[in-house]
């Protein structure tokens, strides 16, 4: 059997003579719309994040170590590595700025040297090869389909490398290497499909006047999750000469701006259901004026205060649990139908709502977690029921005998 409190507020939810009030309507409403954009932004932002990583992790490998001066006796260095648990591949690697002359114009981008062989099992890169193959010997190169583009070069063409130093001695001249292009990748991230030029470990030390050794050693761990403690166990298997970073680390601020940004647009949002709970208080305020008689009557035959509040404050919580579920069904149906929505869009009002020249991606990336689901409908109900507290004080307040004189 229902509380009475909680069967005279579905009763004034409900009027006489309609199945349904509209004012209640609108007031579910605001919450619905207020539920489905909080769940809509904080998924697509998720999905974003996660998209960051995916590309991240598919350009770079988990950890990498460096040691001050270069690593000389890179394949001992390599084998204590991969004897580490949790580390499923190494490879090694010398990176630098270099400068590429093609068609009288200068272009600046990363230079990587690699064993492509080993760089299999550190990266994805063979995996999202566009065009040739990724194999390079000495004098040849590959590199991100953006740069490509941008240079104007196709396979087959030659380019002229010069490294750094060469602009740095004075007493002696430095030739600039001539790489054959032999292949094209697309990772699908701006910055490396438009910065890196890949070429073999002899071609770099060459460049970068390396008699033997390399830059770094970067590994590949089972878990990108828990890099960190697998770069730990690398670090006491190495010793403090050399140094060894997690890609966690390497794009800490990435990722930090990220989470802040999920984090303040949550508390943006989230004013638009403090919006829609003024609603509901206007709602239920106009209910207790409306039933002044009957408030001062139950208040005659010996209601409490606590039970007349009562029966707002499950007003505001009905019609906050109404809006949120609906908020909810209504956020995952236009996820779910996210890229749908927006080719029809595009294609109705002729605009380009998510241009792949800017995000490169064709797709709008989402996941929803039940974590935030949980949070904004807990957040959303506690405010909704709490906007009864107003008409709730107010209706608990009227005297019995003013209500009954005034009607």
């Amino acid at each position: 059997m229902l509380p009475f409190s909680l069967f005279l507020a579905l009763k004034y939810l409900k009027p006489k003579r309609t199945y349904f009030s509209i004012i209640t309507i609108i007031s579910v409403l605001g919450v619905l719309l207020g539920v489905a954009v909080l769940i809509i932004v904080l998924s697509v932002m998720s999905g974003f994040d996660d998209m960051w990583r995916d590309k991240i992790l598919g350009f770079n490998a988990h950890i990498t170590i460096s040691a001050t001066g270069g690593i000389q006796d890179e394949g001992e260095v390599m084998a204590r590595v991969a004897a580490v648990p949790g580390v499923k591949g190494v490879a090694p690697t010398i990176e630098g700025p270099v400068v590429i002359q093609h068609a009288g114009r200068v272009y600046t981008p990363i230079l990587r040297g690699i064993d492509p062989a080993r760089e299999r099992t550190v990266s994805q890169i063979p995996a999202h090869m566009v065009e040739g193959r990724f194999e390079v010997k000495a004098g040849e190169a590959i590199m991100g389909a953006d740069l490509a583009r941008r240079m104007g070069v196709q396979l087959g063409d030659r380019l002229l490398v010069n490294s750094p130093r060469s602009f740095m001695s004075k007493d002696e001249i430095t030739l600039p290497e001539e790489l054959v292009l032999v292949g094209l990748y697309e990772v699908g991230m701006w910055e490396y499909d438009s910065s890196f030029v890949l070429c073999s470990i002899g071609t770099a030390q060459s460049l970068y006047g390396l008699e033997s050794g390399v830059q770094s050693i970067r590994a590949m761990t089972s878990d990108p999750y828990r890099a960190h403690a697998t770069a730990e166990g690398v670090q006491r298997t190495l010793g403090s000469d050399y140094t060894v970073g997690t890609w966690m680390e390497q794009n800490r601020q990435l990722f930090s701006a990220l989470r802040v940004e999920k984090n303040m647009m949550f508390f943006l949002l989230i004013f638009i259901t403090i919006v829609a709970a003024f609603g509901i208080t206007n709602t239920l305020i106009t209910v207790t004026v409306q039933k002044t008689r009957e408030i001062g009557l139950l208040k005659a035959v010996g209601f409490q205060s606590g039970s007349i509040m009562r029966i707002f404050f499950w007003q505001g919580w009905i019609e906050g649990m109404l809006g949120t579920t609906a908020g909810i069904g209504t956020a995952l149906l236009v996820l779910h139908y996210r890229n749908d929505l927006m080719r029809w869009l595009s294609e109705t009002f002729n605009l380009e709502l998510f241009p792949k020249e800017l995000y490169r991606l064709s797709e709008i990336p989402s996941r929803t977690s039940a974590a935030d689901v949980a949070i904004v409908a807990g957040a959303v109900i506690a405010i909704c029921t709490l906007a009864g507290l107003i008409p709730a004080w107010r209706a608990a307040r009227l005297d019995p005998v003013q209500a009954l004189r005034n009607e």
